[in-house]
């Protein structure tokens, strides 16, 4: 176990904060957290259509056509943002609006054919939400590429006497040029069918995610590089696309897809945060060690909204006591969720958009299922949860009492002297 911590400190975790620091991954992670406030919104606007498609009231506004404009442009915006947050961290500032301006318009080159086969009207097709949101990326990072490999490019000399804002426009149109012009060839005149080929390279890890052992796989790997220290944002490019694709097919297709966000963070999962760590906080807060008590009643506040980085870092990160409970949480608990709904069908799927993660359970629970024993699945896993946690944490405890009695004795004999 020494060796395996070691490992773990010396090695595995330096080269996945690199990872994590990495240019690319940062522009993905930053280009999706920026769209945060739409998701949001949508998820309000999706919550507010339930009166109307519910209790049919007459007159009653249609929140969909609201949770469309939100919702339903994100990738639209991701090819965006993309290009455009690439060139601000590789400080192309210049460039930022252009380069964003161009992945827009590659994105749309290569939903074109589908939007005019599926003879979609206006702004209402599936690939500019969610489900087009891997297309999105590759639009987004090529453009970036390319605006990248000529930032510095210049048709003119330093010392020319052409103003600035004319050198800025005509070297921007050769970057322009060479991505619409090769999105154009590639899609329209030789037909490849871009748009479902990309669509097809992701499927495999949206199949994965969504079977009996992807589901806790993906679980695992979130509670692994929690307890390292290392933000699960790192895996927010990976996932939150299938995430939201999932759960905007179960709110707009009648499709069941159980792992999205809303299974996770607010149905069953995630309860006090990743790791289901709201347990735990209470036995912190109970315990017998001064140390942990305090740390324990810190943390319960937060831990009720689902912030769990006080506990997390003050007595899970790194401590190998704590940390494999965690990864057993990661694993165990995503098996009975997909047995009592995928197998046993006790509890239902999430089909609401609801990404609101900070609305502490067992309140998101009935928001998200609006179902009794939807709030019983819940509390399985977290009764499951603290049979996994005690016994480690009363390991824990008997340890920090043991420092505690020392450091005290130690005080007593400096008095003493």
């Amino acid at each position: 176990m020494d060796k395996l911590i070691k490992w773990l400190e010396k090695d595995f975790s330096p080269k996945m904060s690199k990872i994590n620091h990495n240019v690319w991954v940062t522009t993905l992670k930053d280009s999706i957290m920026q769209l945060l406030p739409f998701i949001l919104l949508g998820s309000v606007f999706c919550l507010l259509t339930i009166p109307g498609d519910v209790f049919h009231i007459k007159n009653y506004p249609n929140f969909w056509a609201l949770f469309g404009w939100t919702m339903g442009v994100l990738s639209l915006l991701i090819s965006f943002l993309i290009p455009f947050n690439l060139m601000e961290k590789k400080r192309l500032r210049k460039q930022r609006f252009i380069a964003g301006c161009t992945g827009l318009i590659t994105f749309l080159i290569i939903i074109s054919p589908q939007v005019i086969a599926d003879k979609s009207v206006g702004f209402s097709h599936e690939s500019l939400g969610a489900g087009g949101m891997f297309v999105a990326i590759v639009a987004g990072v090529y453009a970036g590429i390319i605006m990248g490999l000529f930032g510095k490019f210049s048709f003119f000399k330093e010392e020319s006497v052409v103003p600035d804002f004319v050198r800025a426009w005509f070297d921007a149109m050769l970057p322009i040029a060479v991505v619409i012009v090769t999105t154009w060839l590639v899609v329209d005149i030789v037909g490849f069918d871009l748009y479902n080929i990309i669509l097809k390279l992701f499927m495999p890890l949206a199949k994965v995610i969504e079977s009996p052992w992807g589901f806790p796989l993906m679980s695992f790997i979130t509670c692994f590089l929690y307890t390292m220290g290392i933000s699960t944002w790192v895996l927010t490019p990976v996932t939150k696309p299938v995430y939201l694709a999932a759960i905007t097919a179960n709110a707009t297709a009648g499709a069941h897809y159980l792992v999205t966000s809303e299974t996770i963070f607010s149905a069953y999962l995630y309860v006090g945060g990743i790791g289901t760590t709201l347990p735990l906080v209470f036995m912190l807060a109970f315990s017998k060690s001064a140390k942990l008590k305090a740390l324990g009643r810190a943390s319960i506040t937060p831990g009720i909204f689902n912030i769990n980085e006080p506990i997390v870092f003050g007595a899970i990160a790194w401590n190998p006591i704590m940390m494999f409970p965690m990864w057993i949480i990661g694993i165990v608990l995503p098996i009975i969720i997909w047995v009592f709904t995928k197998v046993i069908h006790f509890a239902p799927i999430p089909t609401i958009v609801f990404d609101l993660w900070y609305v502490p359970f067992p309140i998101s629970t009935w928001i998200t299922t609006g179902t009794f024993s939807g709030i019983i699945l819940m509390l399985v896993c977290v009764i499951t949860a603290s049979l996994i946690w005690y016994p480690f944490f009363k390991v824990y405890e008997k340890q920090e009492m043991k420092n505690e009695e020392n450091n005290d004795v130690k005080t007593e004999l400096r008095q003493a002297k």
